[in-house]
């Protein structure tokens, strides 16, 4: 994959953080800088990425301006979001500038590596497609709207999905241009027009920050990865 690929990353952290209280997690900082730097500093430093895009909300849009300026992100713009983590993502994809290669990242996800990146494009380029994903380990039961398990599903056929989701903008930019329903991931949009997506392996350490306990379990990772450096 060469840098004349023309790759773009869109950093979705438009969220209202609800979950966390008061605090927007994006900004809370973990081994001395904020989540949100954690992902973007990986991507201002891969030669492959050309842009940058991060869409935040109204309320952290002069913040995530502040925090551009200060760690001199050349290849970041800061767009504002939308109302659906779906929004958010168009409003990315109409940012970036002559793109073959789109990123997808969410923001409060701090443990972006360079393999993760460079092994998801080697995947998406099987079929325009790649998502982040590691396999289950608990068991998993089927519940109807009582709590009553109706089914329990293979275990070796379940993956849960992370980002980075990783796709050729084509494809990516017509299923959203397509799109007429509410999705929770960019996959499901992709999967909806009839495309292949392709799973390559994720990592367990790459959690998303949602509540404090995630926030707690983040510490003992950053702390782990700053020491194996």
């Amino acid at each position: 994959m060469d840098k004349a690929s023309g790759i773009g990353v869109i950093i979705v952290a438009a969220g209202k953080a609800e979950r966390m209280g008061a605090t927007d997690k994006i900004f809370v900082t973990l081994k001395g800088k904020p989540v949100l730097a954690w992902p973007v500093d990986i991507c201002q430093q891969n030669d492959l990425v050309e842009q940058i895009v991060i869409a935040l909300n109204n309320n952290n849009l002069k913040q995530g301006q502040k925090l551009k300026e200060e760690r001199t992100w050349s290849k970041v713009a800061i767009c504002l979001g939308g109302a659906r983590r779906q929004d958010s993502v168009k409003e990315g994809l109409h940012k970036l500038k002559q793109c073959d290669w789109v990123i997808i990242h969410d923001g409060a996800r701090p443990f972006l590596t360079l393999d993760l990146i460079q092994n998801g494009l080697e995947a998406a380029k099987e079929t325009g497609a790649a998502v982040a994903a590691v396999p289950v380990k608990d068991t998993i039961k089927f519940a109807d709207d009582h709590r009553l398990v109706t089914e329990t599903p293979q275990r070796n056929k379940l993956w849960i999905v992370q980002t980075p989701q990783i796709f050729s903008f084509d494809v990516i930019n017509e299923a959203y241009r397509k799109l007429k329903i509410e999705v929770t991931d960019d996959a499901a949009a992709v999967k909806l027009l009839g495309y292949k997506v392709k799973l390559y392996s994720g990592s367990y350490s790459n959690i998303k920050i949602t509540t404090p306990e995630d926030l707690a379990l983040a510490e003992i990772i950053a702390q782990d990865m700053l020491r194996t450096k």
